[in-house]
């Protein structure tokens, strides 16, 4: 652990006085990657921080959820939606993302426009809230990237059809990242308050 880090965990105390560190696991739904580069982003700040943070796919961990401190859902949208296997394993394991400090985080393309880059106010993330039993104590919303050089024949001009709508960036040559990584960070940093109890 960093010196850093050190200075950062004895922030962390105990009442009866001795150091604590929060083990956060960070689950990861992804399309292209991004999800993941998200995780782990958020995975090196919370070790700077003197927390323990382990990054894991949200299907086929090898991990057991129930051994960690608090619990971050990391998904992407395709086809403006999240993947299934996400709200399958909420709903399979609701008692405990409720039983523990627990977080979701969206990443979307619309989210790189600045009056939907909120959970308050991004589209995809309020309609997953309005299907999904459990209600998280933090909420992300994250702008993705568009690289149509990754897209299938159908996607690729379905991706098009959609920025032209949207007045979005419609080359086929366009590879752009739109992701906050100072936001990510900011994230992060009400992962690590909220996993030691402290207001977020």
């Amino acid at each position: 652990m960093r010196a850093s880090g050190l200075c950062r965990a004895a922030l962390a105390v105990a009442e009866n006085g001795e150091f604590t560190v929060a083990n956060i696991l960070l689950l990861y739904s992804t399309n292209y990657g991004l999800s993941q580069k998200i995780c782990e982003r958020i995975q090196a700040s919370l070790r700077g921080k003197g927390e323990r943070a382990e990054v894991e796919p949200l299907v086929g961990h090898g991990v057991d959820p129930k051994a960690f401190d608090a619990i971050v859902i990391g998904a992407s949208i395709k086809h403006g939606k999240h993947h299934p296997s996400v709200l399958e394993f909420i709903r399979a394991n609701q008692p405990l993302l409720e039983s523990k400090p627990s977080a979701l985080f969206s990443v979307n393309l619309v989210a790189r426009k600045p009056a939907k880059n909120t959970p308050q106010t991004n589209p995809y993330l309020r309609r997953f809230l309005a299907r999904c039993p459990w209600k998280p104590k933090l909420l992300g919303v994250f702008a993705g990237e568009l690289d149509y050089s990754r897209y299938g024949p159908v996607d690729k001009y379905m991706m098009r059809f959609v920025m032209w709508i949207n007045k979005g960036p419609t080359d086929f040559a366009t590879k752009v990242q739109f992701t906050d990584w100072d936001e990510v960070e900011r994230f992060a940093g009400r992962v690590a308050a909220f996993a030691n109890g402290r207001a977020v």
